[in-house]
């Protein structure tokens, strides 16, 4: 049997190419049920409140930029999306006086516009809201050197081989997009070879940094999550950190506060995770075969998927 069209944008992939049964019976998982989907290499941790949630979601940074020394320098990935830790983030740092001149981190993407990465001058650059909202916060006799940050750029050359100069990506972090993508991981357009059948986990785990063209749900996402709904504000491509760059690092963490994702989408990606139904219309399925991977949700974001008209 032919899958079916997208019901969001046909000619593209998507969770609504599924199998209906599949997405029965994400909608019908209760909290409960979502925290029992733990199995090894997949573990599923419930916050009771948002303080409690951004805390903890700071504290990755924490607990990775303090394994890194000279010789063993270490660091993190983190996202635009969510950023309310990051100022908690720099605050941890200053009231630790932890020293970062060993430490990296590396951003997970970039708005893209006629071919070239916006500058950090752009109202929506993603460098931008991490040096504001984080790294302009430090004190300036604890915050890393310059060259270690990392920031994806049009011209991927030198973000790629940050990944491959000898420092260890502690934990990539995340959250989650209405289509169901980490960084901008979208699921790729119904045309060429991907005509009948996106692409097969194989394929699709050996993208790296790259130009992405973006799935229409993500660009109406990021319109109402940054630009008030205005869609024309945003830009239709990104660079994006790959699969290739994220299986490099030791943990994959993805934060789940209800604000990005809705309460469906989060059972989804939870579920395929679980039991490694990994299928590329739903790109956050490919952590199925992540060694370490981590969900984390305010549990007062995971709604319910019962029918409530309003």
């Amino acid at each position: 049997m032919p899958r079916p069209l997208s019901s969001l944008a046909p000619d593209w992939w998507d969770y609504t190419t599924l199998d209906r049964g599949l997405i029965a019976d994400a909608a019908a998982l209760t909290p409960e049920k979502l925290r029992k989907l733990s199995r090894p290499g997949f573990k599923v941790v419930f916050y009771d409140t948002l303080e409690d949630f951004y805390c903890a979601e700071a504290l990755e940074y924490i607990e990775a930029w303090k394994q890194a020394t000279p010789d063993n320098p270490a660091g993190i990935c983190g996202p635009i999306g969510p950023t309310e830790q990051l100022p908690l983030v720099a605050r941890m740092v200053n009231a630790l006086g932890l020293k970062l001149h060993a430490a990296h981190f590396w951003g997970m993407d970039e708005w893209v516009i006629d071919g070239a990465s916006v500058p950090v001058t752009h109202p929506l650059s993603f460098e931008r809201a991490d040096r504001e909202m984080c790294f302009d916060r430090i004190d300036r006799r604890l915050v890393m050197p310059d060259a270690n940050l990392h920031f994806p750029a049009a011209d991927t050359r030198a973000f790629r081989a940050s990944w491959k100069a000898g420092v260890r990506c502690v934990v990539m972090q995340g959250g989650q997009g209405d289509i169901k993508h980490w960084a901008f991981n979208d699921p790729l357009p119904r045309r060429g070879k991907f005509k009948a059948a996106p692409p097969s986990a194989a394929e699709y785990r050996k993208l790296a940094t790259r130009v992405v063209d973006l799935h229409p749900v993500t660009i109406a996402q990021n319109a109402r999550t940054s630009g008030g709904g205005n869609v024309t504000l945003v830009p239709t491509q990104a660079v994006t950190v790959g699969p290739v760059e994220t299986w490099q690092a030791e943990k994959v963490s993805i934060w789940h506060a209800g604000a990005h994702d809705n309460p469906f989408g989060q059972r989804l990606t939870t579920l395929m995770i679980a039991q490694r139904i990994i299928d590329t219309a739903v790109p956050m399925s490919l952590l199925g075969d992540h060694p370490n991977v981590q969900f984390n949700f305010y549990r007062g974001g995971l709604g319910s998927c019962a029918i409530e008209m309003h």
